[in-house]
């Protein structure tokens, strides 16, 4: 009787943690991950990745417990030229056969004053290195239904072995503009 009892509390006492927590789905079609990088120390290239998937579990009263996890399709690469998407997904840089998706997850979320600093650990190409999002939002669209956020980051492609003998700039800079659904 003691036991059932104990595990009659402890369920009642995890239910309200569960409510707290809400998960929303990234919308695809409403979310853009896009880079920039300077080629030949003259002209910023821009590109996209087209396909990805992720979820944001937002905790309502503690968003220091929040989290994020998101996989990015590396062969959706798009930079509007065929012949450099290519490029990009062979062995110099993202090598898509080998590793046909890079990840994101998060493991510190931090609030500041009008922003998150969510830092996770990012992999390419087998390679993991941890990489700070500073991110605006979430901000609600519809309710608590659908929220609205932004991210910028900077990273070292060669941190990642994501490299070749071009004239491109180490720095990636990612911005990435989200619409999360709530499952």
């Amino acid at each position: 009787m003691k036991r059932i009892l104990t595990l009659i509390i402890t369920l009642v006492l995890l239910v309200p943690l569960n409510v707290l927590a809400q998960t929303y789905n990234v919308d695809p079609s409403h979310t853009t991950i896009q880079f920039k990088v300077k080629n030949m120390l003259i002209m910023n290239v821009k590109g996209v990745f087209e396909k990805f998937k992720g979820t944001v579990d937002i905790d309502e009263t503690d968003v220091t417990k929040s989290n994020v996890d998101v996989s990015i399709e590396t062969a959706s690469i798009n930079t509007g030229i065929d012949r450099r998407d290519n490029d990009l997904r062979g062995p110099d840089f993202f090598d898509v056969v080998k590793f046909p998706t890079m990840r994101f997850v998060s493991t510190i979320v931090e609030a500041g004053k009008d922003n998150l600093k969510v830092t996770g650990n990012l992999t390419i190409k087998g390679v993991t290195k941890q990489v700070v999002l500073i991110v605006e939002g979430p901000k609600s669209l519809q309710g608590d239904l659908k929220l609205g956020a932004s991210a910028t980051a900077t990273v070292n492609r060669q941190d990642f072995g994501v490299s070749s003998g071009a004239v491109i700039a180490d720095e990636v800079f990612i911005t990435i503009k989200t619409e999360l659904v709530k499952l």
